[in-house]
């Protein structure tokens, strides 16, 4: 189905700062509590998101799209989720080094209501997420998808997220290590791979829009 094509910008999402800040919260003096809220503050940003996105697109489609139009509110819609896909890559590049911020030595004392805002704060703040859940919403309703098409993406992203805490509750005492590895690997390898799932899924686009 087309919304599998949607599933790889799960990576972009998490990519990065977000994905330090789950290993923080899994190492933390509560880590099953302050993952969790954590969880639930990203779960409604990313619903909520991409939600929206596809809902404004729905209807700028549904509204302009009659008889011969179609087609050009269609290549409307390919062209404005390929903007957004350059952006997004120039940011995720500018971005690539910048390391996480210095107050997230605090999350190791958070608190499942402050690790809940930062779920929250995290997700609004940043920019590749909102330009990914805008591509992702676009996407599915320029493709006329129902919206429960976006919820692989978003349970996807919040998996990805989840995983420190996986690591935790699996390996016990060798989550120590483990998660340190996924940490300096988020810091200086996720770059990359979000460069590529881009790229990707701007060449499924092109397809799309010379088709």
């Amino acid at each position: 189905m087309v919304f599998l094509t949607l599933l790889p910008l799960a990576v972009v999402m998490v990519a990065g700062t977000q994905l330090v800040a789950a290993v923080f919260f899994a190492s933390s003096d509560r880590p099953r509590a302050a993952s969790l809220g954590y969880l639930a503050g990203a779960a409604i940003v990313v619903g909520g998101g991409t939600t929206v996105a596809w809902l404004a697109l729905r209807l700028f489609r549904i509204r302009f799209s009659t008889g011969s139009e179609r087609g050009a509110v269609e290549r409307n819609i390919d062209w404005l989720v390929l903007g957004v896909l350059v952006v997004l890559a120039i940011v995720v590049y500018l971005l690539r080094h910048h390391g996480p911020p210095s107050w997230m030595g605090r999350l190791q004392h958070a608190s499942p209501g402050y690790a809940f805002r930062v779920g929250l704060l995290l997700f609004l703040a940043n920019p590749t997420d909102g330009l990914t859940m805008i591509a992702v919403g676009a996407a599915a309703a320029r493709r006329d998808e129902a919206w429960w098409h976006l919820l692989p993406f978003v349970l996807l992203t919040l998996t990805l997220l989840a995983l420190p805490l996986l690591a935790l509750l699996l390996l016990g005492h060798r989550a120590e290590v483990v998660l340190p590895r996924i940490r300096r690997w988020a810091d200086t390898h996720s770059w990359i791979v979000s460069e590529a799932v881009i790229a990707i899924f701007f060449a499924i686009t092109v397809v799309d829009l010379v088709r």
